[in-house]
This record gives C-alpha cells, structure tokens and sequence, in this order.
C-alpha cells in the first residue's frame, strides 16, 4: 500500500520544491524503493500548453501527450519513471471535471461548492491509480497562503486525516534568509510560513530549509521549537553548484533517513549513491569543455529551455566535458552577421519555438552551420528552419517559406492537419482551439538504413516525444535530396518527414521531435551525445 509525501512551499516562490520532490524520489529509489512522482498546480489553466514559456518556463511533454509542468521534467530525469497525463493536474482541469459532471447530473441536483466537490476532486487525483509503487510524492505549485492553492491544502488536510501519519507525511520547503548587513540568519520568515499551514489545518512533519550558509545550532532549535517539529527534522538545503550534487547533499543532511523514521521503516543499510557521485565528478572536474551557442527566441528566461540545458549537460557528461552555453536571441541575426557571435563557437544549436518573430535569425545560424561546417542540431522549429534554409541555398526554392507565418508562395512548412495515433486518424484545421490540439506524445519514426542518425541510435526504429502543429512539406524530398540534404527518419506510413541531415557536413541534423524530454543524466541522450561530441572535435579545430 503507497504511502503518500506532500511536498508544499513557503515565503516565496523558485525555492525548488520540483528538484526537492525528484531528489527525495531518486533517495528513496537508491533505497530500493519505488516511486512515483506528481503536481498540483493551482493555476486556472487546464494546462501550461497555452502559456508563454517567458511567464511559465518550458512545456514538458509525456508519452501519453499532455502538456504538463516543467517540474515533471526533473522528476523524470531524477527517477527515469516516465511521466503521464495523471501525474500533473490544474485548476483548470479540476473545475472543467467538475462542470462537465454539473452538466451531466452526475451530482443529482446537489449545489456544487469547493467542499466537498473541488476537494473531493482533488484528492480522487491524488489517490488515482498509483501503480504498484511504495511512495508517491505530491508537490504542490505555488505557496502556502496563495487564494488559489486554498482548495489544494484542505483537500491535503483531509487525505492526513483519511490516511493517517502512518500513510503520510508533510515536508515544508522554506526559507532561511542571511541579511548580511546584521549577519544574521533570520527564521521568521519560516516561521510565518509554517504558522500559515497551521492555520490550515497542516503541521508539516519535515521542513526543508533553503539557505546560503550553514544553519547554526542555535537557529535550528529555534526553528524546531516554534514549528513544533524535532530538530532532526529541520534539515539543511544549502544552494549547490550543480543540480545533481542535491541528492548527495539531502543525503548528508539525513533528509531521507527522517522520512523512513517517520513511517517506521529500518533506514540502517545506507542507500548506493555512486552513479550519482560519478555525475557530479564529472561536472566537477571535466577533461576539457566547449562552448554551444543556442539561438532562440525565449533566451531571457533559461527555464524555458530547462530540459534542453539538462540534455546538453547530459551530452557533456557522455564526453566527460564542460558544456558552456552561450544564450543568443535569433533577432540579432535579423540586423546583423552572426560571424560576431557565432564564429568561435562549438556547436549551433537551434531549439523549438512558435510563431514568425526571429525565424530569419535562425534560418541565417543554419545557414552560417551549414557554411563553415559547424555542428548544427535543429530541434521542431529549428529543423524546419534548415529545411527552409536549405530549400532556399541547395534547392533553388528562393521563396521557401512557412505556413505559419501567413500566405508564402513556396510553403515548405504547413500546417499539420491529420496524421496517425495509434490506430486512429487525428484531423486539425487552422480554426481548432490552440490547447491541447498539436501533434503531442510519443510516435514512432523510421530511420533510414546507413544514415548519420541510424549510426547514432544504434537502431531503425525510434520512439520519440512531439509538440507541434507545423510540419515539413514531403513534397520537397526530392529537391532536397539533390541537393544534398536527405530525410532520414519518417513515420512508419512514409508521410511526414522527421529527421533530416546533410550528407557533406560533419554533423548537420534537424529533427521535428523533442528528443530533450527522453535525456537522463545517467543515460544521455544519444542525439546529444553524439553532437557534444561532434563539438568536441570541432574545438580541435577551432
């Protein structure tokens, strides 16, 4: 039987409730155990799928193809247990199921309110279909006082009461500010933080306390003192040089010790932590580093491209090196040479985005890889831009364009309106709501027998995540193709083409897929393994 670890944050927002979630998750695996790991958001959005990546970070995508919060991507690279569409849920969704059941008169009548209904829906997601696992982790967006996480925290105070402290427990993420003008570490803000959940109606039973210098004895049995809770359960969550030290470090301070002893389960036999001291080895002390210039359109906030950075990371470490990535706005390219900022770098790598702002820029980084034989790695709309580029260079299509971006007379990327799921047959149109309606989740491509890319997987058949609504034109295979750029993965019918390459580059690939969401750092993704390591060797070069 599952027991059940809240996870909910206080004073303010960014604390690292998700990475506190996925380092507990991967302690408790290291242990033997298993896990599953989910979010509650209390956003009105029925998911972040219509949100800008500058205001929310990025979208991570599940096999089963829902939208969902970038947290679930840490959990996922922490654990390596993929993520489905019942391991993340919103507002939103709660009040689009609770209406769609007023509807249908599922509720016989009753007036619908918060308590029972929106509560009663909540913890039904909760408690949903675990699977056979030993604990299951539930994180909760937002802070404790937040109007909107209200209807959260009661359904929480009632699954303590139902499942009792043998089945549940709450760790408080808070934080421990040093005001360096008194020299002091101040704990009032935690203490206001947890007298807030007390006032719900939670007492948390271990409080994660963020902070930049160690806590001194005195502080901590202030903390445990007037938060009610041993001061062995005050545990220190220092800030670290590398996500992948968390564990290590949650491990020293004995935070996965306190969660056993609090279910009364024998913690004696210390858990095998070795892959994890080998990845921060690497990090710590790499053989040599290079520099990839990433030019896209969300670069002011790195947490948009969150997966894609831990998956260059992951690249790093397959080459036991130093990844230093340079943030560049595709803009820039649109009033100037990108020689400036693109002549010394290692690799160019193009990520996904929406609409026409900045689409020159990244179709001028294709051509500028493309030219001086630069590793170039094109992922969704940075693959159809090198197919534009290219269709424009090597295929004398001087008007390729996309569909997205209006009426073009050469439309080399259009708009995705039906493919294949399974064993059904999707249609969209350019009238279909924006939510929920791209091509989203796992689909299989077929990969073209003595091709870079098969070369790389090791295989002619993958299974890859999609988020996207644009696709490229098959009917331009044979221009490209003469021209030097093949299509080297397709779906299994033959019709939409999903990776492309050019055969005269060290290493030019573009693919329509988010191969970012599969990287773990203990099995790195291959595509970016292999194109690290193209950077390596072009920092020989250079």
């Amino acid at each position: 039987m599952a027991r059940y670890i809240f996870i909910t944050g206080g004073v303010v927002s960014s604390l690292g409730k998700g990475l506190a979630s996925a380092a507990l998750g991967a302690l408790l695996q290291a242990r033997g155990y298993k896990v599953r790991l989910r979010k509650l958001d209390p956003y009105l959005n029925v998911d972040p799928g219509t949100m800008s990546p500058i205001q929310h970070g990025e979208v991570f995508v599940t096999d089963d193809g829902a939208e969902t919060d970038l947290d679930l991507g840490h959990y996922e690279r922490f654990t390596g247990v993929p993520a489905r569409k019942s391991d993340n849920v919103t507002t939103g969704r709660i009040y689009q199921e609770i209406l769609a059941k007023e509807r249908r008169g599922d509720y016989l009548g009753a007036t619908v309110q918060v308590i029972p209904h929106v509560t009663d829906e909540i913890k039904s997601f909760v408690l949903d279909d675990p699977g056979d696992v030993d604990f299951v982790l539930c994180e909760i967006g937002g802070t404790v006082g937040d109007i909107e996480g209200l209807p959260f925290f009661e359904a929480l105070r009632q699954l303590r009461q139902e499942l009792g402290r043998d089945r549940s427990l709450f760790m408080h993420v808070t934080l421990l500010p040093f005001i360096r003008a008194a020299g002091e570490m101040k704990t009032k803000p935690t203490q206001h933080s947890v007298k807030e959940l007390l006032s719900i109606g939670i007492q948390p039973d271990i409080l994660l306390c963020r902070c930049e210098t160690p806590i001194p004895a005195g502080e901590r049995r202030k903390i445990a003192l007037f938060c009610n809770v041993r001061e062995a359960d005050v545990i220190e969550a220092m800030d670290a040089s590398s996500i992948y030290e968390v564990p290590l470090a949650y491990h020293r301070e004995g935070l996965d010790a306190q969660v056993l002893d609090h279910f009364r389960i024998d913690a004696e036999e210390a858990p095998d932590l070795s892959r994890w001291q080998r990845i921060v080895d690497i990090v710590r002390a790499p053989d040599g580093e290079v520099t990839i210039a990433v030019v896209g359109k969300y670069t002011e906030l790195p947490d948009a491209y969150k997966s894609l950075t831990e998956a260059l990371v992951h690249g790093g470490v397959a080459n036991e090196v130093k990844v230093n990535i340079e943030w560049i706005a595709s803009e820039i390219f649109e009033r100037e040479s990108p020689e400036h900022h693109l002549g010394e770098v290692h690799g160019i790598l193009v990520p996904g985005g929406f609409g026409e702002r900045g689409a020159e820029g990244k179709i001028a980084a294709a051509r500028f890889a493309r030219e001086r034989k630069i590793p170039y790695f094109g992922i969704c709309f940075g693959m159809q831009m090198a197919v534009i580029e290219a269709c424009r260079s090597l295929a004398g299509v001087e008007k390729a364009g996309s569909s997205e971006f209006g009426g073009v007379e050469e439309p080399v990327v259009g708009l995705l309106t039906e493919w294949t799921k399974g064993n059904e047959r999707v249609t969209r149109t350019s009238e279909s709501d924006l939510g929920g309606t791209m091509r989203l989740g796992a689909y299989r491509a077929l990969l073209r027998p003595g091709s870079k890319v098969a070369e790389i997987y090791g295989a002619e058949e993958i299974s890859e995540r999609h988020r996207h609504r644009y696709e490229v034109n098959d009917a331009y295979r044979e221009r490209l193709e003469a021209g030097g750029m093949i299509f080297s993965g397709q779906s299994p019918d033959g019709l939409l083409p999903e990776i492309v390459e050019l055969v005269d580059h060290p290493w030019f690939i573009g693919v329509q897929f988010h191969p970012e969401l599969k990287s773990r750092p203990f099995d790195p993704h291959p595509l970016f393994a292999s194109f690290i390591g193209a950077a390596v060797t072009q920092s020989r070069l250079v």
